[in-house]
């Protein structure tokens, strides 16, 4: 029966740079998704295409000998993870007691993390191979497109998620592009392979809303003579669109509270956004000058929402104080700068003096290639830290790219962590992960090993490899 299990998932797996077309809280707090007061008629409308995924079959599994980096800032030498049923049931050290029936994985001599978290990706949007007909995550029609949700652009069989997935990522937040002021919503994913985006959908992960601050939406509209054409002009758009999606709040409050007449007509596009005043759509902010996401922060106060992660974030160092007080995550690169103006006072230290100032930190890729060497560039962004002077040690670094990018997208309390009860998600490392000989070994997704570089029954293939260059010996 294993054996037809193994050979099942092999057949499904055969299946399977941000672009533009023209109240406080410490890093360690979850992230705050859902205090929701949003409207029973407006909630019953938010999640037509609900997930349908599905673990894949997963063995009980005792992973032991290896050195733990747990995701909560603690390292555990010959330390063991148990998992049961899809979660983990237990960690500690060489002593921690392994149930009768659970096999043993020797790790010894490699380095045991969460799975990374991609926390922003347009895999699937942008997917490879890449030509016009798939390029699918900017909606450039208007500067407001809050009406458009990234998952009806994912096509689930992108092989990028299968080289991602090899890197050790095992959920990715998939975002629209950034040519508007308001991009549309953003879904998060796990990474296992399958004919449908609801297939992958993380269940009960909430939505977020995609906002570009700054060159982007003034570039794309101003070249076509109309606003937003500035700063100045992307604020007013923000700040009319934002009213408007009071006043249509409103309306619903109104028919709520007296039940007369017919309901208001449906608006895609204010759903979204009266989601977000709500509380229960994040607000995922592509932003990259200190001064614009100061100007944000302004923003939301006048509106009365909070923004969860700035995006990119180059200039985050400058005011890292004020992000730790606002508990808004940063999600940044360690070596992307100096390509356009607002992203020209990009240092490589930004993460580590965001983790020194007390800041939610973040790696990201933003691109089909570096989301496959996530550990390689929070590595990068660590050795700057330390030539700066700042001593952050790995166990603290890794939450980059595991607990942090969580929490960044709202699922910390299920995943970027190795705590029991929580999704066993885990990476198993040829060496430390910080170091640039590193490879993913084995991968688990809810305890269900979806890659293994040592077995070709857990190497997921695509259509799309096939007769590539080197590909005969992968």
């Amino acid at each position: 029966m294993r054996r037809l299990i193994v050979a099942a998932t092999a057949v499904v797996m055969a299946l399977s740079g941000c672009a533009t077309t023209g109240g406080p809280a410490s890093p360690g707090n979850s992230s705050q998704t859902t205090n929701s007061d949003l409207l029973p008629g407006l909630r019953g409308l938010q999640d037509p295409y609900p997930s349908t995924y599905r673990p894949l079959p997963a063995e009980d599994l005792a992973i032991v000998g290896g050195t733990i980096l747990t995701g909560t800032g603690q390292r555990i030498d010959n330390g063991v993870v148990v998992l049961v049923g899809g979660r983990v049931a237990a960690i500690g050290g060489p002593d921690t007691p392994i149930p009768a029936g659970a096999r043993r994985m020797d790790a010894t001599g490699r380095f045991v993390t969460p799975g990374i978290i991609d926390a922003h990706s347009h895999l699937g949007v942008y997917p490879s191979p890449s030509v016009q007909a798939t390029s699918d995550g900017n909606e450039a029609t208007n500067p407001n497109t809050g009406q458009v949700w990234s998952e009806h652009s994912v096509w689930p069989q992108d092989p990028g998620f299968n080289r991602a997935r090899e890197g050790g990522v095992t959920t990715l937040q998939i975002l629209p592009g950034s040519a508007n002021l308001f991009g549309g919503r953003s879904v998060t994913l796990r990474n296992v392979p399958s004919v449908s985006m609801q297939g992958m959908k993380f269940p009960e992960a909430p939505y977020g809303l995609k906002m570009a601050c700054g060159e982007n939406p003034s570039r794309v509209y101003g070249g076509r003579n109309q606003s937003p054409a500035t700063g100045m002009g992307n604020m007013a758009g923000y700040r009319a669109a934002w009213i408007e999606a009071q006043n249509y709040r409103r309306r619903w409050e109104a028919y709520e509270r007296t039940g007369e007449g017919d309901p208001p007509t449906r608006d895609l596009r204010l759903e979204t956004l009266a989601g977000v005043l709500s509380g229960d759509i994040l607000v995922q902010n592509h932003c990259y000058r200190a001064d614009e996401m100061m100007l944000m922060i302004d923003l939301a106060r006048e509106f009365g929402y909070r923004i969860t992660t700035f995006h990119h974030a180059s200039e985050s160092y400058k005011i890292a104080d004020v992000l730790a007080a606002e508990g808004i995550c940063s999600a940044t690169w360690a070596g992307w700068w100096g390509f356009k103006m607002e992203a020209l006072d990009g240092i490589e230290e930004n993460a580590a003096l965001l983790e020194a100032a007390g800041a939610c930190t973040v790696i990201h890729s933003d691109d089909e290639t570096l989301t496959q060497r996530l550990n390689q560039e929070a590595a990068a962004a660590l050795s700057a830290g330390r030539r700066a002077g700042l001593n952050i040690s790995e166990e603290v670094a890794i939450r980059w790219i595991t607990l942090n990018a969580a929490r960044a997208i709202g699922v910390d309390d299920q995943t970027g962590s190795l705590e029991v009860g929580k999704r066993a998600d885990v990476v198993i490392w040829s060496a430390n992960p910080f170091s640039i000989y590193a490879r993913a070994d084995q991968v688990f997704i809810d305890g269900a090993r979806v890659h293994d570089r040592f077995d070709p029954t857990y190497q997921a293939r695509s259509d799309f490899e096939l007769g590539q260059p080197g590909q005969e010996n992968r």
